[in-house]
């Protein structure tokens, strides 16, 4: 990208590539992070474009010194991120969990690899639950976004960005290797914030107009006071479930059968239907949740009302399965098609388990393996 962004123009790029110009366009500040497959491309794009912006880009020594540079800066109100791949997202949880108790705005990116362990550097969706339960210790939310597509990872980085600052809380976007190595058309869309963004003047240090002594930490050793700033922040994550699910829905309006999936599964499971309807006249549609924390359990449950059975369709071993579950409260039969370890879902075995899940008429739960 040279220095001359064309912004409000169609430009063929990576996803990686999407997230860092967005990231740059919303106004971050700071970019930490240390390489690693596959998303070693964002770390090398804000390289230049940082540079070029006159902000600031550390590669660090570490994936732990990232995360917390990034709380150093977030302590004096500029806007940061940091990215990286499974185990390194791994090794930044404890300075994310830090940040979540100490309500401090910081937005990243975890481009999902197969696990666990050092696993393989191809595509998977097996951080889902790191992603959508917190990741580190304690009681505590991040804002999760699961695009499916190169534009949504340019728009929802935006976002997150901004709902990060409102809340004050750590946001994040859960890609995978697919989407973080594809080219597609991306529209550079202008950075346009959401209304009403609070000031940061009251929490932030270092303002020159606050005289009063600011504190941040999380660090509260009594009992009392820990469990008084858990309780404010569970009363923080029911606004933000209530005002941030998003999610979309495809030709679920006479469906028999849905779908639920999220990321590069969702791309594969909307051609699926496509071809289960004009091919084998399965009435299939497609749930996917756009938020995969705050999950759009209440839409899910209500379209579990009037369908026969869901089928899930992810790159991990059931574990947005068991959200589904959750939200569907035995309403009707939850199936699973699961790949792992950097197994991607084909068309045709999806179609075979659509045709196995509208057979089946118990309680049960079906899987593919």
């Amino acid at each position: 990208m040279s220095e001359k962004v064309p912004i409000g123009e169609k430009v063929l790029m990576k996803g990686n590539e999407a997230i860092g110009e967005a990231a740059v366009q919303a106004g971050c500040m700071g970019y930490f992070g240390y390489p690693i497959t596959p998303q070693n491309e964002l770390t090398a794009y804000m390289s230049k474009r940082m540079v070029e912006e006159g902000r600031t880009f550390i590669q660090s020594e570490s994936e732990i010194a990232a995360i917390n540079m990034c709380f150093g800066a977030a302590t004096v109100g500029q806007r940061c991120m940091t990215s990286s791949s499974s185990p390194g997202i791994s090794l930044k949880q404890e300075g994310v969990s830090y940040m979540a108790s100490a309500e401090l705005p910081v937005f990243y990116v975890n481009v999902n690899r197969g696990g666990p362990g050092l696993g393989n550097i191809s595509p998977a969706q097996s951080d889902y639950f790191q992603a959508t339960r917190g990741g580190g210790h304690g009681d505590y939310r991040v804002i999760a976004f699961g695009p499916s597509n190169l534009q949504e990872l340019y728009d929802y980085t935006m976002l997150g960005f901004d709902l990060a600052d409102k809340y004050r809380n750590p946001a994040m976007i859960l890609a995978d290797g697919i989407l973080g190595q594809m080219m597609e058309p991306v529209t550079l869309k202008p950075y346009s914030p959401i209304p009403d963004l609070p000031s940061k003047q009251p929490w932030r240090l270092g303002d020159p107009s606050t005289s009063e002594p600011l504190l941040v930490t999380s660090l509260i050793l009594q009992v009392s006071g820990m469990e008084e700033r858990n309780y404010r922040l569970f009363e923080k994550y029911e606004k933000i479930a209530e005002n941030e699910t998003r999610w979309d829905e495809y030709k679920t309006d006479d469906a028999e059968i849905v779908i639920v999936s999220y990321g590069t599964a969702a791309r594969i499971s909307r051609n699926v239907i496509d071809r289960a309807r004009e091919e084998e006249g399965i009435k299939v549609g497609l749930f996917r949740p756009i938020t995969i924390w705050p999950y759009p359990t209440q839409p899910l449950r209500a379209l579990a009302e009037r369908v026969k059975s869901f089928l899930v369709v992810e790159m991990s071993l059931g574990q947005m399965w068991e959200d589904v579950r959750l939200a569907v409260e035995g309403r009707a039969p939850v199936h699973l098609h699961g790949r792992t370890a950097g197994g991607i879902p084909e068309e045709d075995e999806v179609i075979e388990q659509l045709k196995q899940a509208l057979e089946y008429k118990g309680d049960a739960y079906l899987r593919n393996f």
